[in-house]
């Protein structure tokens, strides 16, 4: 099962996503990878889906690696 999804974002919409999943009640947690966008979104198996639909619909590049 999933636990992770990987992203790359542009360093300056990392705070914008945070927000995101904290909005939805911490559906996912973000945490900074790297210091050029890689970000790990911590999830369950029952919200993974859910989280990688959230990402792919957000008004900035998300790129899922």
């Amino acid at each position: 099962m999933f636990d992770a999804v990987f992203a790359l974002v542009h360093p300056r919409d990392i705070n914008f996503l945070n927000r995101i999943m904290e909005s939805y009640e911490y559906l996912g947690v973000v945490t900074n990878v790297g210091k050029k966008g890689l970000v790990m979104i911590r999830t369950t198996p029952d919200t993974y889906q859910e989280v990688l639909d959230i990402l792919l619909t957000l008004p900035i590049q998300v790129d899922i690696v």
